[in-house]
């Protein structure tokens, strides 16, 4: 679905992406993991098309992503959630989740000024696909309420439901349990599971626990200073003597639970 093809990023002499290669395979859960500063996240920038590589290729079904401009990349069918949560705070859930559909929602000034009838239809579908994604994060109670007030963890619940709003067939996700306690980080967990299972979304992760991580996903590629250092299964990985060394230090080990 997604290829990487010996990809170079450079920010003036530095190489934030060096020679990455990688592929997701639709319908599996992916893992980008690696140290702070390994260029992770800069693959997601990649990939939303807010960077532009030096060289290589990226290409997703079949299509260069580097011939498409950043807010053509929602129509692709990928969508993202991001590490420090971009919502707007004052509106509420609903609201917010509603953002989502922006895109995707075909506008006429003159319905819109007249409230026709084909505008009220719309608002209600937006609304109604808005509420099965409230279902499914467990948030329908919390509809009406301002995101400012809510805990973080539910914030970041409300980030991923915004991506998720728009139907994608590949969703980014870019440490989507910083911050969350255990109990809400093994929900989400579940979550991405059932995204994969149910829904038939292929799932693209950028996390640093190494409890979920090793838990959730079908493949794993690790980065360290923008080159690929291994990949493999998650039992290869946790007993990659180089991850262990670059990720968690000389003598340390990858605990699962």
């Amino acid at each position: 679905m997604l290829t990487f093809d010996k990809v170079l990023l450079k920010f003036g002499g530095l190489s934030a992406i060096n020679d990455l290669s990688f592929h997701v395979q639709e319908g599996q859960i992916f893992s980008l993991i690696g140290p702070n500063g390994a260029g992770k996240t800069t693959v997601f920038n990649c990939i939303n098309r807010l960077y532009t590589p030096s060289s290589g290729s990226i290409t997703f079904n079949g299509q260069n992503l580097l011939e498409s401009k950043a807010h053509q990349i929602i129509h692709l069918g990928i969508a993202r959630s991001f590490q420090n949560v971009e919502l707007f705070s004052k509106m509420s859930v609903m609201d917010n989740l509603l953002t989502g559909l922006h895109p995707h929602i075909k506008k006429n000034l003159l319905s819109i000024a007249f409230n026709l009838p084909s505008v009220r239809a719309t608002e209600r579908e937006a609304r109604k696909k808005a509420e099965e994604i409230l279902d499914i994060l467990g948030l329908s109670d919390l509809a009406k309420e301002e995101v400012v007030n809510l805990p973080f963890g539910y914030q970041k619940m409300v980030d991923i439901g915004r991506a998720l709003i728009a139907k994608p067939k590949l969703l980014l996700l870019d440490e989507p349990v910083a911050g969350m306690n255990p109990t809400e980080t093994e929900n989400l967990g579940k979550l991405i599971v059932r995204l994969k299972e149910e829904m038939n979304i292929t799932v693209l992760l950028i996390e640093h626990d190494m409890s979920l991580v090793m838990n959730v996903s079908d493949y794993i590629t690790v980065m360290n200073f923008g080159k690929k250092i291994a990949e493999g299964l998650p039992h290869e990985i946790q007993n990659n003597p180089e991850v262990i060394e670059a990720y968690l230090g000389e003598g340390e080990s990858i605990a699962v639970t």
